[in-house]
């Protein structure tokens, strides 16, 4: 019998059901160039029992709270039909040098007026979240991207289609 204490948990896993402050600031709709790159996983399962992923920037999620995450996709994506279909998904993403996985009740958000980017835009709250990080090891990055040729025009609609999710989340709170 060893006298010796136990060994340390390596893997720290943090539970929540609200955003912690450095998620929130990723996803509150604001300096969408600085967080250029960002990618996270949208995964959801259609009728058939297929996952499907969407990969998803910054321009296309927006915290209005604590506790919602709105989500713009375009409507021929196979994701939007799994999710209008089942109403649940995860989302999967790197921040503060953690991996994150958050389970999502997905429901429509109607859009908004003079919108026409032809997006279908969700409002999801949070399920079951946790965040997991490793003492030995840092998180630098998930998936990310670089912009190319185009980076001006795709901010732009980036900048846009927060806009709408921003005042379709406050319809949705009256």
């Amino acid at each position: 019998m060893s006298d010796s204490p136990a060994p340390e948990r390596p893997l720290e896993q943090n539970v929540f059901d609200e955003w912690p402050d450095a998620v929130r600031a990723l996803f509150d709709g604001s300096s969408l160039a600085t967080k250029t790159g960002f990618t996270a996983s949208l995964l959801s399962v259609d009728t058939n029992g297929h996952v499907r992923t969407s990969l998803l920037s910054v321009g296309e999620l927006y915290a209005p709270d604590s506790r919602t995450l709105c989500i713009a996709l375009w409507p021929h994506a196979r994701a939007a039909r799994a999710l209008a279909q089942s109403g649940r998904a995860a989302l999967s993403f790197v921040c503060d040098e953690a991996f994150y996985q958050v389970q999502l009740l997905v429901a429509p958000l109607a859009g908004v007026a003079g919108d026409d980017t032809g997006l279908v835009y969700l409002i999801g709250s949070i399920d079951t979240a946790e965040s997991q990080s490793v003492r030995y090891a840092r998180l630098t990055s998930g998936i990310t991207f670089e912009l190319e040729d185009e980076g001006r025009v795709v901010l732009d609609r980036w900048k846009r289609q927060i806009e709408h999710l921003k005042q379709a989340a406050a319809a949705a709170n009256r």
